[in-house]
């Protein structure tokens, strides 16, 4: 087994599907909210979100972040500047092709932390605006 210092960088060398137990749940968290996932793993040149959903009349983009351990800090902890702007270059793409450019849209950040045998999710609900702040 691969010492923990190693298993951040695996996880990113195994690719896009790494963050799926994570992804799934906070679809879970969101349902139980009542939200109506929409789509998972939104990729395009811009960028990429990782849930959108539908929380009554707003189209929501979701970043979301799952952690092991704290050696790095709590997940929202790592949405940088650069990070939002691509989540919203994407949603801005997202919502043009699927016609949600006149609904009001928000950006959101999950964080599932994992530490001392205990999972915990965080739901930040408008986290950032279209700006990126």
């Amino acid at each position: 087994m691969a010492p923990k210092a190693l298993t951040g960088l695996l996880e990113r060398i195994r690719g896009p599907r790494a963050g799926l137990e994570g992804e799934d749940l906070a679809c879970r968290h969101l349902a139980a909210q009542g939200f109506a996932i929409l789509a998972r793993n939104f990729r395009c040149r811009s960028g990429e979100v990782d849930v959108v959903a539908k929380d009554g009349a707003v189209t929501v983009f979701i970043e979301v972040k799952h952690r092991r351990g704290s050696a790095h800090g709590a997940g929202h902890e790592s949405v940088t500047f650069g990070k939002r702007r691509r989540i919203v270059r994407a949603a801005r793409i997202f919502a043009c092709a699927r016609g949600l450019s006149e609904s009001p849209l928000r950006f959101d950040v999950i964080s599932i932390d994992e530490a001392d045998g205990r999972t915990s999710i965080r739901h930040d609900r408008g986290a950032f605006d279209v700006e990126g702040a």
